[in-house]
């Protein structure tokens, strides 16, 4: 939990309220996420890079960017440091020499794989009280939330 904020709140009627409780949970996550991939020298777009790419094989910028969420402006800073890190290769596009095809490396694979164990461990810490009933239960209520403010397009 962020040092600056208060364990629980003394007001029932904000512990009531879903918005504060996702507020405040979202802000564990947030944080556990954030100090994990630190550990590892990840950063969150990193693993949602490689991940897209496991997904989608060889790609464009472009769909890069819509599939791991991304803007395409922000995404140039992710592949170069996932580049230089040597685990994406950049090359331009046989059938249009104008873009550029994404591809992950081996070591780009191996690392997509320890990131996974690492989330699933943060994933872990993060659901602790609940039993795997009640973890499927939040996902898929979380999913169906997810969904009404993220229709597809």
């Amino acid at each position: 939990m962020p040092d600056d904020m208060p364990a629980r709140s003394g007001s029932a009627r904000l512990r009531e309220l879903p918005t504060r409780l996702v507020g405040h949970v979202s802000a564990v996550a947030d944080r556990l996420v954030t100090d994990g991939f630190a550990v590892a020298d990840a950063r969150r777009w990193h693993y949602a890079v490689l991940t897209a790419l496991r997904e989608t094989g060889p790609v464009s910028q472009a769909e890069l960017s819509r599939v791991a969420g991304i803007y395409r402006s922000d995404l140039v800073a992710v592949l170069n440091e996932l580049s230089v890190q040597g685990y994406v290769e950049r090359a331009p596009d046989p059938s249009d020499r104008r873009r550029n095809v994404i591809t992950i490396t081996p070591a780009g694979w191996d690392r997509v794989r320890r990131l996974d164990a690492l989330i699933d461990g943060i994933q872990d810490e993060l659901l602790a009280p609940l039993d795997a009933a009640e973890r499927a239960q939040f996902k898929r209520l979380l999913e169906r939330l997810y969904e009404h403010h993220f229709p597809a397009s």
